[in-house]
């Protein structure tokens, strides 16, 4: 016999996971489970489509309904592509950066200064090993212009009203040699589609 599946699965991005988590708790949509990818997919983009439409399938074994939390991030229609193919949801969205501050207000902010590095919570919190050390500019500092140079400002989008974050996001800013601009969004379109699937899978 086999067992029942559970009623709805989120399939994300691991850099929303604390994000995702905050919203179901705060909702109490306790329809739905979470299986993160790992954020750092986002090196290689081209991977992400397989990726997910892998675990699209396992998800479809043990659940429900299946819903995708990632934007397009870099794929070039090809997570699209698999979300028709597999006949699953994805969030709306180039990139989480449009989706946390919803899609208007993100089309502003980047025509106001089309040449802003973003940041949320997540690349705030791990800014050391994701950007500077990921770039190589821990070892490589003379490369710091190559890679931002053409950059402006640094627009830190904010989903959570910390201190310390706005602090650690400022000392970036200061370490790229980028002017700085913070924005609260809080968790946009992220809560919306959440909230949506939760209540798909109740009906």
């Amino acid at each position: 016999m086999r067992p029942e599946k559970r009623p709805g699965l989120l399939i994300a991005c691991g850099a929303l996971a604390r994000e995702i988590i905050a919203v179901l708790d705060a909702g109490g949509l306790d329809g739905l489970d979470v299986n993160c990818l790992p954020a750092h997919l986002h090196i290689r983009p081209q991977a992400i489509a397989e990726a997910v439409r892998g675990k699209v399938r396992a998800g479809k074994l043990s659940h429900e309904k299946v819903f995708v939390l990632y934007a397009d991030c870099g794929t070039g229609g090809d997570l699209d592509a698999v979300c028709a193919e597999e006949g699953v949801t994805r969030i709306p969205g180039a990139h989480c950066y449009e989706f946390f501050a919803g899609a208007e207000t993100f089309a502003a902010i980047s025509e106001a200064e089309p040449a802003a590095f973003y940041l949320t919570d997540f690349l705030v919190r791990h800014f050391d090993r994701l950007v500077y050390a990921g770039l190589g500019l821990d070892r490589y500092p003379e490369l710091l212009d190559d890679y931002f140079g053409n950059y402006r400002r640094v627009v830190y989008l904010a989903q959570t009203k910390d201190p310390a974050l706005e602090e650690q996001a400022k000392a970036a800013a200061e370490r790229l040699g980028l002017a700085y601009e913070y924005r609260f969004t809080g968790y946009g379109e992220l809560a919306a589609f959440t909230s949506r699937a939760n209540h798909r899978v109740q009906t």
